[in-house]
């Protein structure tokens, strides 16, 4: 497996890869599957100021990891959301936890300070994971988002860089 940072050509393998999270479950609070253009759009813009990284194996994308602004306001500038997709053929594999690794080292050569998760839950997949690499439950916000016939809850998790 090669983690590597993701460029525009990555976008419509990232858009195929996260297509099933969307259109199949809660997991993303997207209801519509973004296209190749708009996920071009979103590597281009999150990878020039964050970080955007892709895990490839044999020429097939495994999983992809990112890192996005917080906050708009000034203080939060050393703050960041992150979020990981791995394909379903590639979990439990160690794929996960090397997007982060390697997102969080990027992330720590920018000068981020604090990464913050958001997971639809109930995910026990998702927060086992992010426990695993050091986040910690902050709390949860209750009904925040209506998805699939019904109000979701989502649990912030925090880790600091």
């Amino acid at each position: 497996m090669q983690i590597r940072c993701a460029t525009t050509a990555d976008a419509g393998a990232c858009a195929a890869l996260y297509a099933p999270y969307v259109n199949d479950t809660w997991v993303s609070f997207e209801i519509d599957p973004p296209d190749e253009a708009e996920m071009a759009r979103r590597i281009a813009a999150y990878a020039s100021t964050h970080a955007w990284r892709v895990a490839e194996a044999g020429g097939q994308l495994l999983g992809y990891a990112y890192a996005s602004a917080h906050r708009s306001r000034e203080a939060y500038r050393t703050s960041v959301d992150v979020a990981v997709y791995v394909s379903a053929a590639a979990q439990r594999r160690g794929v996960g936890k090397a997007l982060y690794a390697a997102l969080f080292s990027e992330l720590l050569t920018k000068g981020y300070h604090a990464a913050f998760a958001g997971i639809a839950i109930p995910n026990a997949a998702s927060e086992a994971l992010h426990q695993s690499v050091g986040f910690s439950p902050v709390g949860v916000y209750r009904e925040v988002g209506w998805k699939m016939g019904a109000w979701r809850d989502v649990g912030w998790w925090q880790r600091l860089l």
